[in-house]
């Protein structure tokens, strides 16, 4: 008997699960020490203790240009496009690996740039071009900076906008306080819920990205409910975690798609993007 016909035997038996560990621990330990290996390598090349920054792989990369070209209804190949013109942006990137080396808080940020799924915000914007986009949590202004960057091209093109972004932290946002960007972002410190429902024009385009537990993100969706504009769109970073804007696009009759980001060479699994429109 070889010993391919001798594994098949062996499999309707009761020793399968006994024969079958071996091989199974093997794959377990391959990617354990693989996970292991990213995540100290991490540990001591990265200063980043939240927040995380990382490239995508080929393959998200390719998921998300198609995500985006489905909800905004447009070439893929456009879509592209506009995420090459934001990493070629090297204004925007020399600005950002700047400010993050001479900032206060250098030691807990990663001066090399990485954009992630906020390309595809990037290219949200650049299709949408609203008049007025609200961003609740700014952090490091990493994700201010890159839809700034689209609003500056959607004006040079004729479509001005202004960007709104909220957080409760009056040290957020240093990265987006330098010209020319910080020239179309009104930064408001203070609760999210409070300052949505202060805000004094429509709103076209809406991220959470604040506070990720599931109450707060219902009350910032609810909050603007009454201060979008017609044809708005409407985000989420926190879809990997909760539902909450799915049941809202449900409530108020809108689509909604979801996209998961896989990180390249780092060991966290990614956020996404979920989208009502």
């Amino acid at each position: 008997m070889d010993a391919t016909t001798l594994r098949r035997a062996l499999a309707r038996t009761r020793l399968a699960p006994v024969v079958a560990f071996p091989k199974r621990l093997a794959r377990v330990a391959r990617h354990d020490a693989k996970v292991l290996r990213t995540s100290a390598r991490w540990l001591f090349t990265s200063r980043e203790h939240h927040n995380y920054t990382y490239d995508l792989t080929t393959l998200s990369r390719h998921h998300l240009a198609w995500f985006v070209s489905v909800v905004c209804d447009v070439p893929v190949g456009q879509v592209r496009s506009w995420f090459a013109e934001l990493e070629g942006d090297e204004k925007l990137r020399g600005h950002i690996e700047t400010a993050t080396a001479t900032a206060s808080r250098r030691g807990l940020a990663d001066r090399h740039v990485r954009y992630a799924r906020r390309v595809g915000w990037y290219a949200m914007v650049r299709v949408r071009k609203p008049a007025h986009v609200v961003e609740t949590g700014v952090d490091k202004g990493l994700g201010s900076c890159v839809l700034a960057a689209a609003l500056l091209r959607n004006a040079a093109e004729g479509h001005p906008g202004r960007l709104t972004s909220l957080d409760i932290n009056p040290e957020a946002g240093y990265l987006a306080r330098a010209t020319p960007w910080a020239d179309v972002i009104d930064l408001v410190i203070g609760d999210s819920i409070a300052s949505i429902r202060e805000l004094d024009r429509p709103v076209d385009f809406f991220l959470h990205d604040s506070d990720h537990s599931r109450g707060h993100e219902k009350n910032e969706f609810d909050a603007v409910e009454a201060k979008l504009a017609p044809g708005a769109i409407l985000l989420t970073d926190n879809v990997t975690a909760t539902n909450v804007l799915a049941q809202h696009a449900e409530r108020t009759g809108r689509r909604f798609l979801a996209y998961r980001e896989t990180p390249a060479r780092h060991w966290y699994p990614g956020d996404g993007i979920g989208v009502a429109w």
